[in-house]
């Protein structure tokens, strides 16, 4: 069992959790993964590492409440205990040599992101961060991008915050004006997103690394459902996300075909969702 050490709301739907987990904490890199299940019966899920503090033994955990387990994680409290945590999982994100580096977090993407950035600027890189938002409600973690970017840039759709438009505005921007002003660029959300990003940087030939977390489900590789086509010298190549992930090159991912097989699991989530958000007021009432 692992205690629940402080939790927080970011914002309405998503959830930040330090947990007491000394192993975890001890060996997790950023870009790395947990599985945690709430109770004995309940599902395994990844969620990626927020970060660690290796003296408290904790580990950071930040999630959208989106499904049955999210809710049930949801109504946790501070002292009280979920069953299981193990990790950590997943490929760490490549940090070595790089000088100049963009980070771009979308929504609840800025979660993966930030420690990303973290690191990056512990290393003595400049970073650059654009995260971007639907809305003014849904801003998260502006204050700890401020402490680890060189240069932060936050966008909203609607421009009910700072600067209206999506994260490729300004990034377009800063390549037309200098197409070497970063040697990589990496970006975590959803991935109507990340493929934008992607589109966005070819023509300037700067490499991009995208997480592709959005799409795992078990998290060791025996469900299949993270199942990934990377297009490599003209050819087809399949891949797992969390096993030979999370991060991949962003000009060798199918997109395309990612996005339709992650639709497939949105009404199932959604009906699970509704039936723990019910479960839940029955037992309020």
């Amino acid at each position: 069992m692992y205690k629940i050490v402080s939790k927080k709301f970011l914002n309405p739907t998503v959830v930040q959790m330090e947990i007491d987990s000394p192993l975890v904490a001890a060996k997790a890199k950023p870009g790395q993964f947990i599985i945690l299940r709430v109770d004995e019966d309940g599902e395994r899920i990844p969620l990626t590492v927020a970060g660690v503090d290796p003296n408290r033994g904790t580990t950071k955990i930040i999630f959208q409440v989106v499904g049955a387990t999210t809710e049930k994680l949801k109504h946790k409290e501070e002292g009280e205990y979920i069953q299981d945590f193990v990790g950590p999982l997943g490929v760490a994100t490549h940090t070595e040599g790089v000088k100049r580096v963009c980070i771009i977090g979308g929504g609840v993407g800025c979660a993966i992101a930030m420690p990303v950035a973290q690191e990056f600027h512990r290393l003595g890189a400049e970073v650059t961060s654009i995260i971007g938002f639907r809305n003014k409600d849904l801003v998260i973690l502006e204050d700890e991008f401020k402490e680890c970017s060189d240069h932060l840039i936050v966008m909203s759709d609607d421009g009910s915050y700072a600067r209206k438009g999506n994260v490729t505005v300004p990034l377009k921007e800063m390549l037309e004006e200098d197409p070497n002003r970063f040697d990589l660029i990496i970006t975590i959300g959803p991935l109507i997103m990340m493929k934008f990003v992607v589109l966005t940087a070819k023509p300037y030939n700067v490499p991009v690394t995208v997480s592709m977390n959005p799409i795992m489900i078990d998290g060791t590789g025996m469900c299949g459902g993270c199942r990934l086509t990377l297009i490599q010298d003209g050819k087809r190549v399949m891949k797992f996300a969390c096993v030979d992930g999370p991060d991949f090159n962003g000009y060798e991912v199918d997109f395309d075909e990612a996005m339709s097989r992650s639709r497939q699991y949105f009404d199932y989530e959604r009906k699970a969702h509704e039936e723990a958000c019910n479960l839940f007021k029955k037992e309020v009432a």
